[in-house]
């Protein structure tokens, strides 16, 4: 927090001192904070005109800073709403991957299955075959041993 009076009269200057160098000063407060500030500003011309300077001396820089840190706090509000955004929209395009996913598993289970069901059938049909090629061979070779 700054403090300065000018050199033209004896009114005194509230901020905040630029703490990194190359720091962006140029920023606008928000709108609600500057109506904020603006009805505050006028309150403190009154109380001024009323009872001199010293009577907002002490409070003015508490003001000013609790107002910076209003503006700050809407400034990180808005970042995190745009934040929380882009997380809702990463959140959606990975619940419909999700699902498309876990409708291409179930459409491969599906296939798997039916694979699996036809091959336990061709399993039974050979089994059949060799059943009855063995009951055949059988056949034969009683033939063959009684001729």
């Amino acid at each position: 927090m700054q403090s300065s009076t000018t050199s033209s009269s004896s009114e005194v200057v509230y901020g905040e001192r630029n703490s990194v160098a190359g720091s962006d000063e140029s920023r606008v407060m928000s709108e609600k904070v500057q109506i904020m500030a603006s009805s505050i500003y006028k309150e403190f011309e009154l109380m001024i005109r009323k009872f001199g300077e010293e009577s907002v001396k002490e409070l003015m820089p508490l003001v000013v800073n609790v107002l910076e840190s209003l503006d700050l706090s809407y400034l990180e509000k808005e970042e995190h709403l745009v934040d929380l955004e882009m997380l809702k929209e990463d959140n959606e395009q990975l619940m419909n991957q999700h699902e498309r996913e876990k409708q291409l598993r179930k459409s491969q289970d599906q296939k798997c299955l039916e694979i699996e069901d036809s091959l336990m059938e061709q399993v039974r049909d050979l089994e059949n075959k060799i059943e009855s090629l063995e009951s055949i061979t059988r056949m034969l070779e009683l033939k063959a041993k009684n001729a």
